[in-house]
C-alpha cells in the first residue's frame, strides 16, 4: 500500500516510480534488484517498519546501491521509517506493547550521529524523551506530517505544510517552518 501511494503521489510531479521488491534480507542481496537500484535517478523509500526498512537495507548490495546512487546524483528521500532509515540510527519501539519508548538500532549511515522522529506533530514528539535517552549524542531530528528536510546547495531545508524540529544534544529545540535549518549534520556524501 505504501507504495501504491508513493507512485500516486509522485505521479503528479512526473515521475514513474518502479517498485523494488525488497522486504526481506535475500531479496536485498539479488544482484539483479541492485543493479536497478544503482542505475536509478529517484530513490524513494517508504514508510512501514523502521526496525525492519533498516535491517533489511542496511550493509547489503540494494542498500549500498541506493546510496551509491544518491552520491552519483540521483535523488534519495523517504518517508517515515524510509526517513528513519536514512540516518546513523533509526528508533524503534523498546517493547510490545509500547508506543512512546524508543531504542535505537542502526541505520543507513546517510546523515550521521541522527535519528528521525517523524510524524512529529500527530506523536512523534513523544518519543523525545526515550530517544534522547538511548541517543545522547545524536541530533533528533522532528519532522512534521507532510513536511520535509531536504538536503540541497550545501544546506538543509523545511519544506511542507508543518515544520522541522532540531533537537542538538544540550542546547534548546530549534523549530522551522520553512527556510535554512541549521543544526542537522551534513549526509556523507562519499562512502
Amino acid at each position: 500500500m505504501a507504495v501504491r501511494n508513493a507512485q500516486r503521489w509522485f505521479q503528479r510531479f512526473g515521475l514513474d516510480l518502479v517498485e523494488l521488491a525488497v522486504y526481506k534480507r535475500p531479496q536485498a542481496h539479488d544482484p539483479a534488484v541492485a543493479e536497478i537500484a544503482a542505475g536509478a535517478g529517484f530513490c524513494y523509500i517508504p514508510g512501514g517498519d523502521p526496525g525492519l526498512v533498516a535491517t533489511v537495507l542496511r550493509d547489503s548490495p540494494v542498500g549500498d546501491a541506493l546510496i551509491a546512487a544518491w552520491r552519483n546524483g540521483a535523488a534519495l528521500a523517504g518517508s517515515s521509517a524510509g526517513a528513519m532509515a536514512l540516518c546513523s540510527d533509526t528508533l524503534v519501539r523498546q517493547s510490545f506493547p509500547g508506543h512512546t519508548q524508543r531504542r535505537a538500532l542502526p541505520g543507513l549511515g546517510v546523515v550521521p550521529a541522527a535519528a528521525v522522529l517523524p510524524h512529529h506533530d500527530t506523536f512523534g514528539q513523544k518519543w523525545y524523551p526515550s530517544a534522547r535517552e538511548a541517543l545522547p549524542d545524536d541530533v533528533l531530528i522532528g519532522v512534521d506530517e507532510r513536511t520535509c528536510a531536504l538536503w540541497e546547495a550545501g544546506m538543509w531545508r523545511c519544506l511542507g505544510a508543518g515544520a522541522v524540529t532540531v533537537y542538538s544534544p544540550g542546547k534548546d529545540a530549534v523549530r522551522v517552518g520553512s527556510g535554512a535549518v541549521e543544526g542537522i549534520p551534513q549526509p556523507l556524501t562519499a562512502g
